[in-house]
């Protein structure tokens, strides 16, 4: 009778624990589930590797050797083949790796021929081809992975075609010309120019808003972004963006685009309704790692802080993973609390970022 007393005493207790039990289960998908079993490459532009992260614990887990110069990295729908631009160093660089993420190995190299430099890439429906742009000439190839070869050469017409998006359909690429300011709009289907969109001095980031059928594209020297109506290809809107305005990503859970600026050290978050700033968010460099401009590809002409750049949402739009690149960190941003969960230390200049699916 005494121990049964004594184990009904403690019964609030035990309802208590597993309360507190049941709340911590309901709660970790919303927040870890929709990474738990992906990797996070990021290639860094100042060590000639792709560096393989867990990003949950942020523990690199390996490293994968490539051409000189990586800068940007992106996912086949299933997360499993990753792409490598080679974009090259002091000279440039004339191919595109092929990454099997469960393989954990470059599969192959594939040369863009006389087009160097190459930078962003997207893949196209079917996962069996990559857009590729490239700023020497400035143009968008179309390259077949399974063949291992540039099956068609589209020129933007501009000079230093830099990033690209796709329509929603992939019917239309729209690539952002640095040193022109402006957005070549490049039909798909027919593979051709079918207009040039001037926007800025520097036009660089890139993004999709599905939302409007908008293009919201960085200048990064005009200090702005500029929306393109997807239908008229004209610009509706200007908005101001200090300072050195890099890259654009849209968040659809939450009709925002957020903008990395390079040389202020921010994240700003761009509300789609309202075409304005809703928050500024510091980029914070690693604690115990000073951020040097020392040997850097561009030295200290590009930035003297941190230098965020490449943005990646998590599939379930909870947190955007921020490479900041002279800061040799990656920022794990909350999208719901606006802070700054944790940084992951990378090795020598972040840039893009992709998941991938072992």
């Amino acid at each position: 009778m005494t121990r049964v007393m004594s184990w009904i005493r403690r019964l609030p207790m035990l309802v208590l624990l597993l309360a507190l039990l049941r709340a911590w289960e309901l709660a970790t998908p919303q927040s870890v589930s929709a990474q738990k079993g992906l990797v996070l490459l990021a290639p860094e532009k100042g060590s000639n590797h792709v560096s393989v992260f867990d990003p949950l614990a942020g523990k690199l887990l390996y490293r994968l050797d490539v051409n000189a110069g990586p800068h940007e990295v992106r996912s086949s729908t299933d997360l499993q083949t990753v792409v490598v631009s080679n974009y090259g160093k002091e000279k440039p660089g004339h191919s595109i790796g092929v990454i099997d993420v469960p393989g954990k190995k470059v599969v192959r190299t594939i040369s863009t021929g006389r087009y160097g430099r190459p930078h962003d890439m997207a893949f196209l429906p079917g996962d069996t081809r990559v857009v590729v742009t490239t700023e020497e000439p400035g143009a968008l190839l179309v390259v077949d992975l399974t063949e291992a070869r540039v099956v068609e050469t589209i020129a933007t017409k501009q000079r230093r075609s830099h990033m690209v998006a796709l329509s929603p359909d992939a019917s239309r690429a729209y690539v952002t010309n640095v040193q022109s300011g402006s957005v070549s709009v490049i039909d798909l289907a027919k593979k051709r120019l079918i207009e040039i969109v001037p926007t800025g001095a520097g036009a660089e980031g890139v993004a999709y808003v599905s939302t409007t059928d908008e293009i919201w594209v960085t200048n990064r020297v005009a200090d702005t972004v500029s929306v393109i109506d997807a239908k008229k290809l004209t610009v509706v809107a200007t908005i101001p963006t200090p300072k050195f305005p890099i890259r654009a990503v849209f968040v659809p859970t939450q009709n925002l685009v957020l903008v990395s600026a390079a040389q202020s050290d921010t994240l700003y978050v761009l509300d789609v309704t309202t075409r304005s700033i809703r928050r500024t968010i510091a980029m914070p460099g690693m604690p115990t790692k000073p951020v040097t401009t020392r040997a850097r590809l561009f030295g200290d002409s590009f930035s003297k802080g941190a230098a965020p750049i490449g943005i990646l949402i998590t599939p379930d739009g909870r947190y955007a993973y921020v490479a900041n690149s002279y800061a040799d960190v990656i920022s794990v941003l909350d999208l719901k609390s606006w802070k700054v969960e944790r940084l992951i230390e990378a090795s020598r200049e972040p840039d893009g970022l992709a998941w991938g699916r072992p």
